[in-house]
């Protein structure tokens, strides 16, 4: 058909058929990561012991400040082995936000905690340091809290040193889920580098990746022989005997080697993070129906998933279906958890917030090597959307 034939939307089909995808979040591997790969198959180190997992655990221990790291093979494990060094056993409550991942409640799970649901607040959208102060001082659940898990809202630190000092009183393990968070920092301190434990995640989307992997950080000695005990099937020497119940979580050396390679352009990655979202920040400033997820003056977030708020879930909804058809990988966040199926009969308390926040959040492209073309395809479907008023997006 001659292209003075086609229709206004045979028009913008075709032209969606030609644009590239644009994916939500994908690694960014330009450094040494081939190279690394590469040694280990030279020098037949592939599984979990090798020289690349002693050097990544060294690395992220010197980053976040402690004074011992485990690696794990994924986020979750180390969350799991954190609270099970904590002491958290079978029908222990752990206070974790509601608004989170669904990894945070299923790592208490199976540790054989019970998730205890406190809602987030407003200015940070991380745990509300109020609601937790409430639940550790009711008299019905003292001695039966066994930790707090305050979460990194999309890299966003929470008020730490307010958690620390609640969770102290009344000598409560906090248990840091730092897991999207590398790279961020509270009053100018690392996040990973607060409370009893911390973890970090090293999935595929994450800031730094290593294809898949996790990382316990703690001070104690104790706690981190007993997470590293623990995920090589708390087995006792050579022998096979066994003093406990273990699992096989550790990382390999494979995974290490990309981890390590990433870790060394941390700092490039942040900028190059930084630069989009201050790009969007921009962008949506002249957009009266969208914003941006609080930031809080205490911390600077690592903008590690760059994610803005709709006014309603329906504007959310229109959102994602306009990116969609552009080929934007745009996607919804979190919701609230006690909200769901698995977890609606476990304990809460609630303010609202997310309730309000949940199904009105979408995450934009934010790899840290997207290109400012790429930026401004996105950036122009806000636009478009945004233009079309609230009866036709």
């Amino acid at each position: 058909m001659p292209p003075e034939m086609r229709t206004g939307k045979q028009i913008m089909e075709q032209d969606s058929a030609d644009l590239k995808p644009i994916p939500l979040s994908v690694p960014d591997l330009r450094g040494n990561e081939r190279a690394y790969l590469a040694r280990c198959v030279t020098d037949n180190w592939v599984s979990s012991a090798g020289p690349f997992v002693t050097e990544f655990e060294t690395r992220i221990a010197t980053l976040t400040a402690r004074r011992h790291a485990v690696s794990t093979v994924n986020g979750t494990a180390a969350l799991q082995l954190a609270l099970r060094a904590a002491g958290v056993g079978d029908g222990d409550l752990v206070v974790v936000p509601d608004w989170t991942f669904a990894a945070t409640a299923n790592a208490v799970l199976r540790a054989g905690g019970i998730p205890f649901f406190v809602d987030v607040a407003t200015d940070s959208l991380t745990l509300d340091s109020g609601l937790v102060a409430t639940v550790l001082a009711n008299p019905s659940y003292q001695g039966r809290v066994a930790a707090v898990i305050p979460v990194h809202a999309a890299g966003h630190p929470p008020d730490m040193d307010v958690l620390i000092e609640i969770c102290g009183r009344s000598e409560i393990p906090l248990v840091e889920d730092a897991a999207g968070a590398i790279g961020a920092t509270y009053k100018e301190r690392p996040a990973g580098g607060f409370g009893d434990a911390s973890i970090f995640s090293f999935n595929g989307n994450k800031i730094v990746t290593a294809g898949g992997g996790g990382m316990v950080m703690t001070d104690r000695a104790d706690w981190a022989e007993r997470a590293k005990h623990l995920s090589t099937q708390a087995r006792l020497g050579d022998e096979y005997e066994h003093d406990a119940v273990g699992d096989n979580l550790r990382m390999t050396n494979l995974n290490a080697a990309v981890g390590l390679a990433q870790l060394e352009r941390l700092d490039e990655m942040l900028a190059a993070r930084s630069r989009i979202a201050r790009r969007y920040d921009a962008a949506i400033a002249e957009c009266e129906m969208l914003a941006s997820l609080p930031r809080a003056p205490w911390a600077v977030g690592n903008d590690w998933m760059y994610t803005l708020q709709t006014e309603t879930v329906a504007d959310a909804k229109t959102l994602l279906a306009h990116f969609a058809e552009r080929k934007i990988g745009a996607r919804s966040f979190w919701r609230s958890l006690s909200a769901q199926p698995p977890y609606a009969e476990m304990p809460s308390l609630l303010n609202g917030v997310s309730a309000a926040v949940s199904g009105r959040t979408v995450s934009l492209p934010c790899s840290s090597n997207l290109t400012e073309d790429e930026q401004g395809r996105v950036i122009e479907a806000i636009a478009d959307w945004a233009s079309r008023g609230p009866t036709k997006r």
